[in-house]
């Protein structure tokens, strides 16, 4: 196939003088003519026109030439009007022609571009990888395509552009050059890159359909699959009531739609069906897509699965307003609900209540048990409570062991309504008064009730709450397992022990206390020692009954200091009667508190005491319980222990009135036995209480321990107690407690 001027036909023209009026690169259009389209000329054409030119005529060749003319004429405009970047290069990469995208693009003429090189129009990087693409044209004889990102020089905008490189040869076979094409694909690039981020965000972890305008599915995604249960082929053709819950009437399918269609969006909280029947919450989005004339062609729906945010919000919930451990509402929604409560009776006129339930003693099976079963208890009380109760009341739990019931629509009338209250709380005594089965271990507990009946919506939650706490000491108080009512009394009784607490407090520091000695004997009236008994004097009260401000102290925690002071006090007074013979070998025993006892370091502090004053410890004697040495039995045991190494003696107090156990008490490194004041104030007229101070010296005498009666206050008393075994003795008989300088002068008088 013929891909330039035939030599021959050159030949001809040259002999008619027609080779001049050629343009010069006539031979690089033919062939650029015959790559573009090689249809113009077959082989047989080739040999036709050889065969004529050999006796050709002058008017023939003119012929000839004119329609060579005209055909490089159409090639040229072609050339020209193309809108790819199209050129040739020499072999050595020399520029033999270009068209005029060509010159847009470099920015320069082709007159400015033929003869020139890629080095000369941009940087030597660029050019050499330019030159080494047209080695790899002409190497491999054939179409070389390449993609590449390049910066057009007319206005600076960068575009991707598909280059297409071929060598050109002529009819014989001689190398003419590469013929380069480039077309700017920036557009195809974007699409694709488009279509890429678009099937990836389809792919998302949010689920998605497509359905056309009539809403029939055409495509999901994996999420859907994996959310719903359907397979693509499964959900391909349907529509999407395919998850229609049920849960939805109508009116919320006909709203939706009419937003869809009025702003071509909804979006909005639906229940779903998967494959399985399981209903599930999601968020559902839906958009519109509408082609250039503005009519609906698809929609675009997105939909997540709520499943795991629903339980968070309602965790979320749990965690405001209940108890973690019993799933009753905690204060907060008590609060809310009470003062509903105060609502509904102040606009019915019907009376409501509030009843307090602390359970009693409840420490002990935190301290014996553990709390995991303490947990246990409250978690079958709450339940018990539950069953106690109309489903219009409440029962809540404040924390710890305290919980709170709340009763509505009670009588019109204060008396029918507290009757009606004291019903449902005997029925709560009863409940909780039932044997519990906690673990392996079968337990009794019991609860103390306070109560306070509401009407005025005037009256506050806060104050109600106060109200039935108050009431619920009363039943403390009263013995437990009771239900007491709250009267304003009760009020003024708080704020009367609000007050003394506040003194109390004081006391130690304004050295308000003082310590009384009650004189201890022997059958012959001997002194042996004395009991030191805390007073507290105020300076406005006056003397304060430790009944009073005992208890107060054991319940704040004041106890641990003012016992240290009495126990400092006593050392520093066992000191000073060492330096007198009349009161050097009395004993002074001392009251310990169960709080003092249990503190980690008490053991420490007696030593210190025992010190720092230089006493003989044997000539202190501390005073203990017996309720607080049956608790942790082997921590109580290892204390005194400790404290019998270095001579101090124990007396156990108002021994009988407990629960001793004798297990316990031989093991208890006791000296002495008190008999408790209540066995022995009727010990002449009572049979019962003269057969238990018996069995008391008995036991005493069984277990090598010293005993020692308290309250004796007659001659008959004594005279008993010395004929059973007794010979040590304390009361009004001998003396009443009194400050030092009255018992020292009660000493002198022998």
């Amino acid at each position: 196939m013929n891909k330039g001027l035939n030599p021959l036909l050159a030949r001809q023209l040259r002999k008619h003088g027609l080779d001049e009026q050629l343009p010069p690169d006539a031979a690089i259009w033919s062939n650029l003519l015959s790559v573009i389209d090689q249809a113009y000329r077959d082989a047989d054409q080739e040999r036709y026109t050889l065969e004529r030119s050999l006796a050709i005529s002058s008017e023939e060749m003119h012929a000839l030439y004119q329609n060579q003319k005209s055909s490089y004429a159409r090639l040229r405009t072609l050339f020209e009007t193309i809108q790819d970047l199209v050129w040739l290069k020499s072999p050595d990469g020399v520029y033999l022609t270009c068209n005029p995208m060509f010159e847009r693009s470099f920015g320069a003429k082709e007159a400015e571009i033929v003869g020139k090189t890629d080095y000369d129009f941009m940087d030597k990087k660029r050019a050499d990888l330019f030159r080494e693409r047209d080695r790899t044209a002409l190497a491999n004889g054939g179409l070389s395509v390449n993609e590449e990102w390049v910066t057009f020089a007319d206005d600076g905008h960068l575009a991707a552009v598909e280059v297409v490189k071929t060598p050109v040869h002529d009819e014989s076979g001689q190398l003419i050059g590469v013929l380069g094409i480039a077309r700017d694909i920036t557009d195809r690039k974007r699409t694709e890159a488009e279509l890429r981020i678009a099937a990836v965000a389809f792919e998302s972890q949010e689920s998605m359909m497509i359905t056309d305008a009539d809403g029939v599915i055409l495509r999901v995604n994996q999420p859907f699959t994996k959310i719903n249960g359907y397979t693509s082929e499964e959900a391909v053709g349907q529509t999407p009531r395919l998850l229609k819950s049920g849960r939805h009437n109508a009116d919320f399918y006909r709203a939706m739609w009419e937003t869809l269609q009025r702003t071509g969006a909804w979006q909005g909280e639906v229940w779903n069906r998967r494959k399985n029947g399981e209903v599930y919450p999601g968020w559902r989005s839906i958009s519109a897509v509408k082609g250039g004339d503005g009519v609906v062609t698809h929609y675009i729906g997105a939909l997540s699965d709520m499943t795991e945010r629903k339980a968070a919000e309602e965790s979320i919930e749990n965690l405001a307003f209940y108890d973690p451990l019993t799933g009753l509402p905690n204060r907060r929604l008590l609060m809310d609900r009470l003062q509903q409560s105060l609502a509904s009776s102040a606009r019915s006129g019907r009376k409501g209540a509030l009843l307090f339930i602390d359970l009693d003693n409840f420490k002990d099976i935190n301290d014996t048990l553990g709390h995991d079963i303490g947990d246990l208890l409250l978690q079958q009380t709450a339940q018990r409570l539950e069953s106690c109760l109309r489903e219009v009341d409440t029962v809540s739990r404040l924390g710890g062991d305290e919980f709170v019931v709340v009763l509505e629509g009670l009588s019109e009338h204060a008396l029918e309504a507290a009757a009606q209250t004291k019903t449902v709380g005997e029925k709560i005594l009863a409940t909780l008064g039932q044997p519990y089965q906690l673990a392996t271990h079968e337990y009794h507990s019991t609860s103390s009730i306070g109560a306070t009946i509401f009407s005025d919506h005037g009256q506050s939650g806060g104050d109600l709450l106060k109200q039935a706490d108050i009431a619920m000491y009363q039943a403390k108080k009263a013995g437990r397992n009771t239900l007491r009512f709250f009267d304003p009394q009760m009020q003024v009784s708080i704020t009367a022990r609000v007050s003394l607490e506040s003194e109390l407090r004081k006391a130690l520091e304004n050295q308000q206390f003082h310590l009384h000695y009650q004189i201890q004997v022997d059958s012959s009236h001997r002194p042996l020692g004395a009991e030191a008994l805390i007073r507290w004097i105020h300076p406005l009260r006056g003397m304060v009954s430790p009944a009073q401000f005992i208890p107060l102290a054991e319940e704040t925690g004041l106890i641990l200091p003012i016992g240290l002071w009495v126990l400092e006090t006593a050392c520093a007074q066992l000191k000073a009667w060492q330096q007198d013979a009349l009161t050097r070998d009395l004993v002074l025993a001392v009251n310990v508190s169960a709080k003092q006892f249990r503190q980690a370091d008490f053991v420490a502090q007696v030593q210190a005491a025992v010190q720092h004053h230089a006493i003989n410890p044997i000539l202190l004697k501390l005073e203990l319980t017996e309720g607080m040495l049956l608790e942790n039995i082997e921590d109580t045991i290892a204390t005194m222990n400790a404290l019998k190494e270095i001579g101090v003696q124990f007396s156990l107090d108002d021994f009988g009135t407990g629960y001793s156990s004798l297990q316990y008490l031989k093991r208890l490194p006791l000296d002495q036995l008190k008999i408790d004041q209540s066995f022995v104030r009727d010990i002449a007229i009572d049979s019962s209480d003269k057969a238990i101070v018996r069995t008391i010296i008995a036991m005493a005498q069984s277990l090598d321990m010293d005993v020692i009666a308290e309250g004796v206050e007659t001659e008959e008393q004594r005279q008993f107690l010395l004929d059973e075994g007794c010979t040590h003795y304390q009361g009004y008989l001998f003396s009443k407690p009194v400050p030092i300088e009255q018992f020292e002068a009660l000493l002198k008088q022998g």
